[in-house]
């Protein structure tokens, strides 16, 4: 009779485990690789409102550098007029050498002030005003929208203005104004000290005149520029006729 064979006893799976345990190891983890790749070659596709936020941005760029031009032109071109404008003043100045006009009070009579009434007064004044153009190729237009003024320190007596007239080149004009003012009221201290100066007949005024004008050479003629002319008169009495003992003028010029 055949002997029975009977397979060998495998060892207890709890026994395996604890050994391992028992020995400090544990089991390996699977193994992972690192691949490296040249960032040129990696394709990312961003998300859709970055590209929104990307074509805002651009818009917003073209926009600023558009303003950016249109103000560095416009600047430039301002710069060139100003250039182009002193090469032509220059240009004028050297050619044709243009001379101021000269000023000076050749009449100055006085009526309608009482220094001895408290009452307001209504002063009128009689000027004449000598205006000597020595430019051999200017003309000169005295145009609409002139003022003068007379002073007595600081209170202004009366007002008026020059008569519309254009003076030639190489000329002499003499201009008349009736120069009048209403309920002028004069202070006890300001009637005492034109008293004194009249005793002395030596009654000084000022002579306040700012006349718009526009010169003409050859054709051409330029923009409205002001002339203010200041004088000072002193006269001998406060009644026609009055003379005038000394007088002195000077001017200055508003281009613009």
């Amino acid at each position: 009779m055949a002997e029975r064979v009977y397979p060998a006893d495998s060892p207890p799976v709890s026994g395996q485990f604890s050994d391992n345990f028992s020995s400090g190891e544990f089991p390996r983890k699977p193994a992972t690789y690192v691949i490296q790749v040249p960032k040129d070659q990696i394709y990312h596709v961003p998300p859709p409102e970055n590209a929104h936020r990307f074509q805002h941005l651009s818009k917003k760029k073209v926009h600023t550098s558009r303003c950016r031009c249109c103000f560095c032109s416009a600047l430039a071109a301002i710069f060139i007029l100003i250039v182009l404008a002193g090469i032509s003043l220059a240009v004028v100045y050297l050619v044709f050498r243009p001379q101021a006009p000269k000023y000076s009070v050749e009449g100055f009579s006085v009526s309608g002030i009482n220094l001895l009434s408290p009452s307001p007064s209504s002063p009128k004044f009689n000027v004449t005003v000598m205006s000597r153009n020595g430019n051999g190729k200017f003309g000169i237009y005295y145009e609409k929208g002139s003022t003068v003024d007379v002073f007595y320190e600081d209170v202004d007596l009366c007002k008026g203005g020059l008569p519309v007239f254009y003076q030639p080149a190489k000329n002499v004009t003499v201009v008349k104004t009736v120069l009048t003012g209403s309920k002028i009221q004069l202070t006890s201290g300001i009637r005492k000290e034109m008293r004194d100066h009249l005793s002395e007949k030596i009654l000084p005024f000022k002579l306040k005149i700012r006349a718009p004008v526009k010169t003409k050479i050859g054709s051409v003629k330029t923009w409205t520029i002001n002339v203010n002319i200041n004088c000072y008169v002193t006269v001998d009495k406060l009644t026609a006729p009055s003379r005038i003992v000394s007088s002195k003028c000077s001017h200055d010029v508003d281009l613009w």
